[in-house]
């Protein structure tokens, strides 16, 4: 029997119930055996979804009228978050708290498929509790006729935007955003803990001090608006006090952090390790590693180490600790058995993906380490990401 006239084609609508979300936002749901995955739905939800792409693998939908609401439905706060609107959110319609389940059940999953380890913890919200006006760093496009705006979900058409209500009150999103802006480059945004603002476009500042001052429990760091810095305004406040408490350092301790950017742990941990000890901090990016190399320049048991983790983490013989802070790829086989050769006490790593985490992990478990701690931050409320500290000890 021919079933290709049955296959859902872009514009089809069709009466679905929506089932687990997925790893990026996405929930599942079926029809005629195909697995569609659906933005803008939630998890018990009768719903009509219009097929917004297909291919061989995937289908993909927006809901556009919920028949049966989820309790745990709420009106989007912005009125950008819809169907067709602006990607930079995948769950303003979702409860604050019913978000962080989400992502609880996301990392759980991933580590079970991925990891083969069973896991569980908790995905702590963090202030501010109501899930806006958290972001310090933000990246706008411009669209044709020179507005402001955001990329619509999977698309390259920019959306246009009034404001941004993620991002924190300082930045003045709706007083940039009534500008008009000339040419197509990206507009990036970066406000500081001490109330700094930059602006720049194509890397090159055009607003505002080109070196932020931030102040993170009690230390001070200078970092230049194109370097990595967490972005939400208590991330870096956070993931400092949660990883100090993790890795059990010592006085004397050698540590290695992979992946340090401009330093926000290794100042922390210079400290913890005294006089005698030593950190030794792995970054590729140019910007972070001259903020790190200027800012730890009297700072004698740190070195910075310019380069690539795989490559630079081959040249350190011996740790006490490891950290580790990647991006969204992880840190991949060839890092982890760089760290495994290293064999640390303690491996604390931080994470913005629950997909190359769990990877990662059982590369360290079957490596002889054992998962001693997982907490999970809601450090990206209104979207689908989640930050996650996991520590291994040696068995």
């Amino acid at each position: 029997m021919d079933t290709s006239a049955e296959k859902l084609a872009v514009g089809d609508r069709v009466t679905v119930e929506i089932g687990g979300i997925a790893h990026g936002g996405h929930f599942i749901a079926r029809h005629n055996g195909q697995v569609i995955f659906v933005r803008h739905g939630i998890t018990g939800e009768k719903a009509i979804i219009e097929i917004t792409g297909t291919s061989s693998k995937v289908v993909r939908a927006d809901v556009i009228e919920v028949i049966e609401a989820s309790p745990a439905r709420v009106q989007p706060p912005c009125k950008f978050a819809h169907a067709n609107g602006c990607g930079g959110c995948d769950f303003q319609h979702i409860d604050l708290a019913f978000q962080r389940e989400l992502k609880r059940r996301v990392v759980v999953e991933q580590f079970s498929r991925l990891g083969g380890l069973e896991v569980d913890l908790d995905v702590a919200g963090v202030e501010p509790l109501n899930g806006l006006h958290w972001r310090t760093r933000m990246d706008f496009a411009v669209s044709k006729s020179g507005h402001l705006g955001l990329y619509g979900n999977r698309s390259n058409e920019v959306v246009e935007i009034s404001d941004c209500l993620l991002a924190i009150e300082n930045m003045q999103v709706s007083q940039i955003a009534a500008r008009k802006w000339n040419g197509s480059e990206r507009l990036e945004i970066a406000a500081s803990s001490t109330g700094q603002v930059n602006i720049s476009r194509a890397g090159r500042s055009i607003s505002g001090p080109t070196e932020l001052k931030e102040e993170v429990n009690g230390l001070s760091y200078k970092v230049s608006a194109q370097s990595f810095w967490q972005s939400h305004v208590k991330a870096p406040s956070t993931l400092v006090a949660e990883t100090m408490s993790l890795l059990g350092l010592r006085d004397g301790d050698v540590v290695c952090d992979l992946y340090g950017g401009a330093g926000l742990f290794a100042a922390a941990m210079s400290k913890r390790v005294g006089a005698t000890g030593k950190v030794h901090l792995i970054e590729l990016d140019r910007h972070a590693t001259a903020d790190a190399s200027k800012g730890f320049a009297l700072t004698k048991n740190v070195s910075v180490h310019v380069g690539s983790v795989e490559n630079e983490i081959r040249k350190v013989s011996k740790a006490d600790v490891l950290l580790l802070d990647p991006p969204r790829t992880g840190a991949g086989k060839a890092v982890v058995d760089e760290m495994l050769r290293i064999s640390p006490r303690t491996i604390v790593y931080v994470s913005c993906d629950p997909g190359t985490l769990a990877r990662d992990a059982k590369y360290l478990t079957e490596g002889g380490y054992a998962i001693t701690h997982l907490a999970g931050f809601d450090l990206f409320p209104m979207t689908a990401h989640v930050e996650c500290v996991v520590q291994f000890t040696r068995g």
